[in-house]
């Protein structure tokens, strides 16, 4: 009886380049050439979701990573250089990032910490929930600022720091760029002097160790596979203010987001502003063509109560009664968004974010444990005079709009009064009351917005000039146009007339000559510097501890998928130990590597390497029909290796006899006595490890009934789950997949019932496809999924099984 039960299988449209099996549920992520991110349930491999490139992340997906939680799935992208953060259950993107280089590859881990360091935490995170307010959602009418984040996304954001226990997501690329994300959030280190190409990578959960594979140029031009093991003891023994000072900096981070992205949909508001004025007075004083000035005819009208025969043929023909009502309006409307937009998000982000940036400084005064991990206070103190100001100039903007919403409604409330008086309709009685401060106001309005001054003139050349408020939110260096005049505020007066309040560093700067966009930049610009200082100071603490020349590889298409290469990494978190599993197929074909080394570089590994010999008895069958006493010895190479837990290893093997067409063979191979190797290996640095390998200590396996043939399929690549006890296959033209529990066996009917299923369900769908050339699957998932043989051969004497493709979610 077979090992395994296989569940799934299915071919795909587009070749696969990744495969991630989630940590915690039964899914697996797939990214394809075309750009796209698949996510596949176990059960019939049905499709959850797809998630489309698009021009806000790119095309060219290049590593996947889970969250260890397996709520978060990560992906990098070549052609943008960025890093993306995935909702699981909504394929929804959360958040992104740039990057200096196109990762190659990354790693998601999840700190092991005690009990009490998680209590102490999440009191604290208590502490901050308690003392500030919930932030409001971004407006749902604005939510088309960003195609990125949505109504709720201040939420979750938030929601993306997880559990309390930290977790680090580790991204590697060329020239040896490697660098850590708290929370996949905030840069906590950018690591230096590593040689290479990123291969594959994997933080130890100790956070000790951080061991990396590379490809590094050698002086003959060939590429050469190194083991490099780095020290990062500066993490581990301050794990506790790590995590502090990553949750907080992580908090930063999402509030400068969000504000960032409030004061974008307050732009928005502003450009319905600009259109409805385009639209209605820009045009109407555009069409004006005599010599008197638009607001010297306006005056006249306010002052006596007649407009000239122009005037009067523009408001009543152009403008309109139901016009300048629905003008009057929708402006009014903008400005109250604008206002609300201020009052509920921008002063309401940046008390959060002072209170975070204040309780950053109280732990960079306790230099004793922060001060290694980079904390500067005085940086700190910085970012939170540049908030300050910010704040302040928020506090501006909402004066300036509070005086400009009373000068709109007394013009348009005149104006409107003033339009009915010409088409002699009736003037309800509130409306015809106007004190003196009206006309105040409307004189401030005709003063503001027809000024003849071409240097209050709209910048876009157009009449009518509405900087007031639009100069706070051009994102340009130039000083306001119209600053607030300070005549006659008693504060200001009673500041500058201070000796010691004038030059004090208690109080917040206001540059009073520039705009909100000015001060924002310059703040996050301060609390950037503030918050790369750690980045800086944890990279330069991590030293290389180890670095082991394995082998030299051939050149080769850069088109071969990186992911799937070995060597493969993995942590044994018990008995904190790294293990790599390599092949050298260039002097050894049929043997295994493995080599080990402790997570803690200063605790030496004994029995460090040893290689599996792969020619072993073969003692199983599909069929189960060939006795055990007649089995035969077969060599076997391994095109694909991955640890499915810390004692088993599963392999995708080829059979080297030619009389068997080199059938392709899935097995766990059990590692517990490989691993108690007594045999010591020496190494010479001198050499590579493939120039030494006859040294290398040997064990056979035999792996019993744990193997099944993969009949009709040329299976390359495997990716495992121990925790949930799956494997995924994949075969050498990557896009024929099955799938496997692991910890089940088939049943024969039920077996062959499937086969005989699956082979109907193929025929069903080749004459489909003969018949009706391109149609779509009524679920949107069939599309190119039904192929014509010679695009679904895997090779020579293959024919596909395909089962039943209905991908409901």
């Amino acid at each position: 009886m077979p090992a395994f039960r296989q569940v799934g299988e299915k071919q795909l449209p587009n070749p696969v380049l990744y495969m991630a099996w989630s940590p915690k549920r039964d899914l697996i992520a797939l990214a394809n050439t075309a750009g796209e991110l698949l996510l596949h349930r176990l059960a019939n491999f049905q499709r959850v979701w797809s998630l489309a490139p698009n021009e806000n992340t790119g095309k060219e997906i290049t590593s996947l990573a889970w969250r260890p939680d397996g709520k978060i799935l990560a992906f990098s992208v070549g052609d943008t250089k960025q890093v993306v953060l995935c909702d699981a259950e909504k394929a929804e993107i959360l958040h992104l990032f740039p990057v200096d280089y196109p990762v190659s590859c990354m790693h998601w881990m999840e700190v092991q910490s005690e009990s009490s360091l998680s209590s102490t935490f999440s009191d604290s995170e208590d502490e901050s929930n308690r003392f500030l307010p919930k932030l409001p959602a971004l407006p749902k009418s604005y939510s088309s600022t960003s195609k990125i984040f949505s109504e709720e996304k201040s939420d979750e954001v938030t929601s993306l720091l997880g559990e309390v226990r930290l977790n680090i997501l580790v991204v590697g690329g060329p020239s040896g760029f490697v660098e850590l994300y708290a929370y996949g959030l905030y840069k906590i280190a950018t690591l230096k002097g590593i040689a290479g190409t990123c291969r594959s990578l994997c933080l130890a959960s100790d956070l000790k160790s951080l061991s990396v594979v590379t490809e590094v140029k050698s002086p003959e031009d060939n590429a050469e596979i190194h083991y490099v093991q780095l020290d990062t003891g500066l993490l581990s023994s301050c794990l506790p203010e790590l995590t502090r000072m990553a949750r907080k900096f992580t908090h930063i981070s999402t509030l400068i987001q969000y504000l960032r992205l409030s004061l974008t949909c307050m732009c928005e508001a502003w450009e319905d502003i600009l259109m409805q004025m385009d639209l209605r007075l820009t045009k109407f004083v555009q069409e004006k063509n005599t010599s008197t000035q638009v607001q010297d005819e306006f005056l006249e009208l306010l002052l006596w109560g007649h407009a000239s025969p122009e005037l009067q043929a523009l408001l009543m023909n152009q403008l309109t009664v139901k016009g300048l009502k629905m003008l009057g309006q929708s402006i009014e409307s903008s400005y109250s968004s604008i206002q609300k937009l201020v009052i509920s998000h921008l002063q309401s982000g940046s008390e959060a974010l002072l209170y975070h940036l204040s309780e950053v400084k109280g732990m960079a005064l306790w230099k004793q444990k922060f001060q290694p991990l980079g904390l500067d206070p005085s940086a700190i103190e910085d970012a939170i005079t540049a908030v300050g100001s910010f704040t302040l100039k928020a506090s501006e903007l909402l004066q300036v709009i509070d005086k400009s919403m009373k000068n709109f409604k007394a013009f348009f409330r005149w104006l409107y009064v003033a339009m009915l008086r010409m088409s002699e309709d009736h003037v309800p009685p509130e409306l015809n009351k106007m004190t003196q401060k009206d006309l105040a106001f409307v004189a401030d309005f005709l003063s503001e917005h027809f000024s003849a001054n071409e240097e209050l003139f709209d910048r876009k050349g157009k009449y009518f000039n509405v900087e007031r408020v639009g100069q706070y939110l051009k994102d340009e260096d130039e000083d306001l146009v119209s600053p607030p005049n300070m005549e006659g505020n008693h504060w200001v007066t009673f500041v500058q007339q201070s000796t010691h309040l004038k030059e004090s560093p208690l109080l917040f700067p206001t540059y009073p000559q520039k705009s909100l966009h000015f001060v924002k930049r310059m703040m996050e610009g301060t609390i950037d510097i503030c918050l790369q200082k750690p980045a800086e100071v944890i990279g330069s603490s991590v030293k290389q501890a180890v670095c082991l020349s394995l082998y030299s590889v051939c050149e080769r298409s850069e088109d071969t998928p990186r992911l799937f290469e070995l060597p493969s990494l993995w942590n044994d978190k018990n008995a904190a130990m790294n293990y790599v599993v390599f092949c050298m197929p260039e002097i050894s074909p049929f043997k295994i590597y493995i080599l080990r080394t402790a997570t803690d570089p200063n605790r030496p590994a004994l029995n460090n390497l040893v290689s599996i010999h792969l020619n072993a008895p073969f003692n199983t069958s599909i069929d189960d029909e060939v006795p055990v006493a007649e089995s035969v010895d077969r060599s076997y190479s391994c095109l694909d290796a991955r640890l499915y837990d810390d004692e088993t290893l599963t392999v995708v093997l080829q059979c080297q006899e030619k009389d068997e067409n080199k059938f392709r063979l899935l097995a766990q191979l059990p590692l517990s006595s490989a691993l108690r190797c007594e045999e010591e290996f020496t190494w010479d640095p001198t050499l590579r490890l493939d120039q030494q390998g006859e040294e290398i200590p040997v064990r056979e396996l035999t792996w019993g009934n744990q193997s099944r043939d993969l009949e009709n399929m040329k299976a390359q690549f495997v990716a495992v789950n121990g925790i949930r006890k799956v494997a995924c296959v994949l075969s050498s033209n990557l896009r024929h997949i099955r799938v496997f529990e692991m910890d089940a066996e088939d049943e024969e009917d039920e077996e062959r019932a499937d086969e005989s299923q699956d082979i109907s369900s193929d025929q069903d769908g080749l004459e489909e496809t003969s018949t009706n050339q391109g149609a779509k699957g009524a679920d949107g998932d069939a599309e190119g999924e039904a192929e014509t043989c010679e695009e679904m051969g895997e090779g020579s004497g293959d024919t596909l099984e395909q089962t039943s493709e209905s991908d409901t979610l």
